[in-house]
């Protein structure tokens, strides 16, 4: 079980924007880009797909393609810097047009983790068993325009994690979810030579293990993309390429919203009673994730501080209790270290006659954490900082031979990811490749990502310029 928690802490570690933490987001292997190409190009694609990848990256990228295509993508060890040799990555895509009716296309996805060995609480060997992540995708796609397309996609998921639960929990570790997918392309927009492409991705309902109580939300994904085309000519083509996107989960921790310095006590009608997770107010101050219509405007300040409760003890409870303790340096450091007893008890007996909010309260909690703040102390900036961009560079020679360069940027997660890939059309056969470079120890550094592109009796695309 052990080799399992690994697995997943990774995933999370290289798919979500630290806007999250363990635990507030489900279905991450859902963010995993698929297809070689995108991996040359720093997974900028959203703009500027036009194969049978679109039922992934948009949608609406397939209402410009006529004829049919299989593609088909493995990746022989995810996460190579991990020496994880039996977790690998596999993705197929199908798509075909039909006259006066748009594109039909789907995908399926499988993500093995590997092997796992189940023990018990003695370390005892009680057997093995396999994990996965899987999901398979309907798309559909039809013109707007000779310019504009839309495009829907609608998949159900499966999590294998484990056959039982752990410990004394009861219940499957393993869930069936669905979702849907929209997305937006305009070509030459606002400019012959620029396209422009919008997604919003994993729309659903919580996913839930074990426990519905304890379900996180989908990884709901919004990304906008554009790619210019630099150089247009016959035989020479240089496409720019940027997608910028943002997970779209309001996520809150403990928060004490009217400033009384406790989490809760008061039901949604105001009625206090000691207990309940909302406020005087009606606000509710217990950890909480907003709804997807909420989300796509409060995920810009899930976690301004304005009070909030981060006690995270050993029973995994918050203390229900704003600050309460002070910090001395005793050392200099600007380290606040409990062994040398830095953080001082501050107030938090009433007969000290020191309440919440007095001076002398303390604005830390038992581990040395800030509780008290306000909106102040974040910035428009702090939350453009968890924007996560795409760049990419894509050279064609006719329409036989491409180049890419890319580079991944996340600047709260501390990502900085260049890429790089080649391509080759003939005959209607594709094959691309695709690598990722980064600093030693990363997870993703050195995955190489081999890509199958085959029309099938396919005319041309309608737009054969947009490689």
């Amino acid at each position: 079980m052990k080799r399992l928690a690994i697995c997943s802490g990774l995933l999370l570690i290289t798919l979500v924007n630290p806007v999250f933490s363990v635990g507030e987001a489900g279905a991450i292997f859902l963010l995993i880009s698929p297809g070689a190409r995108a991996g040359g190009l720093g997974e900028a694609q959203v703009a500027v797909t036009n194969d049978a990848y679109a039922s992934y990256w948009n949608p609406a990228g397939l209402g410009f393609l006529k004829g049919q295509e299989l593609s088909l993508m493995y990746v022989p060890e995810w996460l190579p810097g991990f020496n994880l040799d039996d977790m690998y990555y596999s993705f197929a895509a199908y798509r075909k047009s039909y006259p006066y009716l748009g594109t039909i296309g789907g995908h399926i996805i499988f993500l093995s983790l590997g092997e796992q060995t189940r023990t018990d609480e003695a370390a005892n060997y009680l057997g093995s068993f396999s994990s996965y992540m899987a999901a398979l995708t309907i798309s559909y796609s039809a013109l707007l325009s000779n310019k504009s397309s839309f495009g829907l996609n609608a998949k159900i998921f499966h999590q294998h994690l484990t056959d039982l639960g752990a410990g004394g929990e009861k219940g499957k570790g393993y869930s069936t979810d669905f979702g849907f997918d929209i997305g937006y392309m305009h070509k030459e927009f606002l400019s012959p030579r620029l396209d422009l492409g919008v997604t919003v991705t994993n729309i659903g309902p919580k996913v839930s293990f074990i426990d519905p109580a304890q379900a996180d939300p989908q990884p709901t994904n919004f990304t906008l993309g554009f790619n210019y085309r630099l150089i247009d000519e016959q035989f020479n083509k240089l496409n720019v390429i940027y997608d910028v996107d943002k997970l779209l989960v309001g996520s809150y921790a403990d928060m004490d919203w009217n400033g009384d310095g406790i989490i809760g006590g008061c039901d949604k009608e105001g009625h206090c009673e000691g207990v309940g997770e909302y406020n005087s107010n009606g606000k509710q101050e217990t950890a909480h994730t907003d709804p997807i219509y909420l989300g796509i405007f409060t995920s810009w300040v899930d976690d301004w501080l304005l009070g909030g409760d981060r006690d995270i003890p050993a029973n995994n409870e918050s203390d229900g209790k704003i600050g309460g303790y002070d910090w001395d340096d005793k050392n200099n450091d600007g380290v606040i270290n409990i062994d040398q007893e830095e953080i001082i008890e501050a107030g938090i007996n009433p007969d000290d006659g020191i309440n919440f909010g007095d001076p002398d309260w303390g604005i830390y909690n038992e581990a040395g954490v800030k509780e008290v703040g306000n909106s102040k102390d974040r910035s428009i900036n702090d939350e453009l900082k968890k924007l996560i961009h795409h760049f990419g560079l894509e050279y064609w020679y006719s329409k036989y031979f491409a180049l890419r360069a890319g580079y991944y940027y996340d600047q709260e997660g501390k990502i900085n990811n260049p890429t790089f890939g080649v391509g080759l059309r003939f005959a209607g056969y594709g094959f691309d490749f695709g690598f990722t470079s980064g600093e030693p120890g990363h997870p993703l550094t050195n995955t190489m990502r081999f890509s199958l592109n085959m029309e099938i009796n396919s005319p041309k695309q309608v737009i054969p310029s947009h490689n």
